[in-house]
């Protein structure tokens, strides 16, 4: 299947210029997608041009990413209600290093012909100085056809700066150089870059006559009109410090039906068959969510490890019941606290855990998981208390340094839903 046809099936295709698709019938072509440098990780809103290049790449044509160091001084206003805040060179730097290794586990780098490449804008911006600029580039794009674009003419009402307006002609003059010097003859990206991916076309055709294509990705929505790659913690991020691999396989597992079946087109490699044999078998038995399950399968796999879902495979089961004692102690701090995130917590010394506390006393005095020790007994009594998804049964069950996780956390769970997490110090 050739690369337009994989993106029309999957949803993925927005707009197209004409006869993009009989030049990638041709042969091997470069393209490129430019991505925001602005933050040291990317997020999950940027996947869907990670798989954009990926089917590129797989279709048999030669992916360009272009991180944005110089633009990243400026700021994009698509899309955009304000002016971006500017970035200095260094922490430029450090995110551009960052992203790189994100792409690196979407993309192949070394596979010959079609082996990715990743690009800086900077390197060509840093010595071209105003006044060559808007000799060379700015004289062929007149002020009429930049006010005539969508994301210059949604700002004007409010105001916008002459950098901001600007911007379109510099990512416009980054497609010009790519295709002079990289021979790229096809710039791809969100439906939101349309305006200021054909004004580098239309840059390429006024300033050497040359010909160069366009093509866009539909903006992803979630089917209830909330924005995606949001969740109530914020941004969800590609960086595992950022969001925990546990944090990133739930929001994946806990797509609506409707998005689930929007996403897994668009995030996964699953062939069509593939995709319409499992929403057949969901729509059997819904509530089995088998389409989240597989997306948050394929999706943290590929972008932390599969060693990485597996524990957050683990991880779900604990939480929501099924899990056992061993698992629980062989969760990583970082897994455990990523699990229990928000669940309500309580600090105990490790003196005091040294000497033993009776299970009374540590529900209802040291900890205040229960208001009184009549109610911990009666509670106990009936077989809902749980110290580290182990019940206790006896009401002369000591509390010690052995039932620490990882050295300092003990985890009470209060009949099926409600769990504690006590912190030694």
């Amino acid at each position: 299947m050739g690369f337009v046809d994989e993106l029309k099936w999957r949803g993925m295709l927005h707009d197209i210029m004409p006869g993009t698709e009989e030049m990638l019938n041709k042969g091997l072509v470069k393209g490129y997608i430019g991505f925001d440098p602005t933050a040291d990780s990317l997020g999950v809103g940027n996947l869907v041009q990670m798989m954009t290049l990926l089917h590129f790449q797989k279709a048999g044509h030669k992916p360009f990413a272009l991180i944005g160091g110089a633009t990243g001084m400026v700021g994009d206003p698509s899309g955009k209600s304000q002016e971006r805040n500017l970035l200095t060179e260094d922490i430029l730097n450090h995110n551009l290093a960052c992203q790189k290794k994100q792409l690196e586990r979407f993309l192949d780098f070394n596979c010959g012909a079609q082996s990715a490449e990743i690009v800086n804008n900077y390197d060509w911006f840093k010595n071209f100085s105003f006044l060559d600029f808007i000799r060379d580039v700015g004289k062929h794009i007149s002020v009429n056809y930049m006010l005539a674009k969508d994301s210059v003419k949604s700002r004007l009402e409010n105001g916008m700066s002459f950098t901001e307006f600007s911007y379109q002609l510099v990512q416009g003059y980054d497609f010009f150089y790519l295709w002079k010097n990289h021979d790229i003859r096809l710039q791809m990206g969100g439906s939101d870059q349309w305006g200021n991916i054909v004004t580098g076309t239309e840059l390429i055709r006024r300033k050497d006559s040359g010909e160069a294509f366009a093509l866009t990705t539909p903006l992803i929505k979630k089917a209830d009109g909330t924005k995606f790659g949001k969740s109530e913690g914020g941004n969800i991020w590609l960086d595992r410090n950022k969001t925990s691999p546990y944090q990133f396989y739930q929001f994946w597992l806990n797509a609506s039906d409707e998005d689930a079946r929007n996403y897994i087109r668009i995030f996964t490699l699953l062939g069509k068959s593939e995709i319409e044999t499992l929403e057949a078998e969901h729509a059997l038995a819904p509530h089995n969510r088998i389409l989240q399950k597989q997306l948050a399968k394929d999706i943290t796999s590929r972008v932390h490890s599969e060693a990485d879902y597996q524990a957050a495979l683990d991880a779900s089961e604990l939480l929501f019941g099924k899990g056992t004692a061993e698992a629980l102690k062989n969760l990583s701090e970082e897994m455990l606290l990523s699990i229990f995130d928000g669940v309500p917590t309580f600090e105990l010394s490790k003196v005091e855990l040294e000497a033993g506390i009776n299970i009374i006393e540590f529900l209802a005095d040291k900890t205040k998981i229960l208001p009184s020790k009549g109610e911990a007994r009666k509670m106990l009594q009936g077989g809902g208390i749980f110290i580290n998804k182990v019940k206790m049964e006896s009401p002369e069950s000591i509390i010690g340094a052995n039932d620490l996780l990882n050295n300092r956390y003990i985890l009470a769970q209060k009949g099926k839903k409600n769990y504690f997490l006590i912190k030694v110090l």
